[in-house]
């Protein structure tokens, strides 16, 4: 992405059409969440996950051969495929995860995986500065193609279960999203007559909300903190100026080389903890995950010395992991027909809120500080956030209240097995 958009402003001389080409990609992803679930109805995850990789690497191929009356075209097409197959790749992804290790090992596989991406982006972001510097934008375009193919070839090794079919599948009208034939889907026998009855069968993305209590919630405080992630994201380049004009590259790259460093300790921590304990984190580790990495970029942004920022990047990026890992597992909690539609409209959710959060705060940039801007955008996911853990202390309450044995786990929003 770094060269990319250096790229597109090289070619085009114009700053807007950087943020055209941001806009395409996040609607790219924002449409893909949309038929995301359906898509895994019809095909198996691997396939999804391979064709999606070997899309990205023809299309950086198109790119690297088109000739300079073409770069324009070839570019909007770059961003229209690695915003749809990016969101596919990590929808098909996370959905079949379960398929491919045991249940116990899901917190631990979910934690390898985000620790994996979390190196991959230190390395691409402090490599791509030198790759284009040393022997220019053609080269990192083949080192990009080249990862796309790994990443194909590495996805037809992996050892899914069927495929991972199944994971957007509609649930079957005469029992459950689990196969059963007690008449009931995951949301209750409400939802199974609303379901069944003509003309007001329910989309199965608002099936899998209604699978579990407060799954509805915790996809919308997904979509808030995208909100607030696209704050930091565009305040950081113009806080770091303002800290250091003659080179405002170097705070932007120290600060997400330690969220990085935090966010790759939290997965250690939370491997061994899922190792020791047998589950994972649960949904309340998101919601105060969620917290805590929305406080820490709001100081981060709040004018500390340069060694306690880097602290509290260190928070920022270990409370990013724990709220990665936990809403990842969570939603794998999910039946297997409902897994993929949650997984899509999460994605959804999420370039949603991460795209109008572009938009507006980079028309408040031009009219209020770093800090006020990203307080506002965090403090968002901090009002949400506080509701949704009031949500899951009252599902816990009521559970209590019913005699219910409590799973640390589960938190009251895992879906009900009766």
């Amino acid at each position: 992405m770094v060269a990319l958009n250096l790229f597109v402003y090289e070619t085009t001389g114009r700053a807007l059409a950087m943020g055209l080409f941001m806009a395409v990609r996040l609607a790219s992803g924002f449409v893909a969440g949309l038929v995301a679930g359906g898509l895994l109805a019809r095909f198996t995850a691997k396939s999804v996950m391979l064709w999606t990789n070997v899309a990205q690497a023809a299309v950086m191929l198109l790119l690297i051969v088109a000739p300079g009356g073409l770069r324009t075209a070839s570019l909007m097409a770059v961003s229209v495929v690695i915003g749809a197959c990016g969101t596919l790749f990590m929808v098909s992804l996370r959905s079949s995860i379960p398929e491919m290790v045991r249940e116990d090992r899901r917190p631990w596989a979910n934690s390898l995986s985000i620790t994996g991406r979390s190196l991959a982006m230190v390395a691409g972001f402090a490599s791509a500065g030198v790759v284009v510097s040393l022997v220019g934008y053609t080269a990192a375009f083949v080192v990009d193609m080249a990862t796309f193919v790994a990443c194909a070839v590495t996805v037809a090794l992996l050892p899914i279960a069927g495929g991972g079919r199944g994971a957007g599948a509609a649930p079957d009208p005469e029992g459950d999203a689990e196969g059963r034939a007690d008449g009931e889907t995951a949301g209750g026998p409400g939802e199974a007559a609303a379901a069944r009855k003509p003309g007001r069968r329910m989309p199965v993305a608002v099936l899998a909300l209604a699978a579990a209590p407060g799954m509805g919630l915790m996809v919308a405080l997904r979509g808030v903190d995208a909100f607030g992630s696209s704050s930091h994201n565009a305040a950081l380049p113009v806080y770091s100026t303002e800290l250091d004009a003659s080179n405002p590259a170097v705070f932007v790259s120290a600060f997400w080389c330690v969220w990085a460093v935090g966010n790759i300790a939290a997965q250690q921590v939370i491997q061994r903890y899922a190792k020791r304990a047998g589950r994972s984190v649960g949904a309340l580790g998101f919601g105060y995950g969620t917290i805590v990495m929305s406080a820490a970029f709001i100081l981060a942004f709040a004018g500390f010395p340069l060694g306690v920022t880097a602290v509290i990047a260190l928070v920022a990026g270990a409370a990013d992991g724990l709220t990665e890992v936990s809403y990842t597992s969570h939603l794998q909690t999910l039946p297997t027909a409902l897994r993929g539609h949650a997984f899509g409209l999460s994605a959804t959710f999420e370039n949603l809120g991460f795209g109008v959060g572009m938009i507006l705060v980079a028309a408040a940039l031009d009219r209020y500080t770093s800090f006020t801007v990203v307080a506002w955008s965090h403090g968002a996911a901090i009002v949400v956030a506080l509701a949704f853990l009031l949500r899951v202390a009252g599902l816990r309450r009521g559970e209590a209240v019913e005699g219910e044995p409590h799973r640390g786990d589960r938190d009251g929003a895992e879906v009900s097995r009766s």
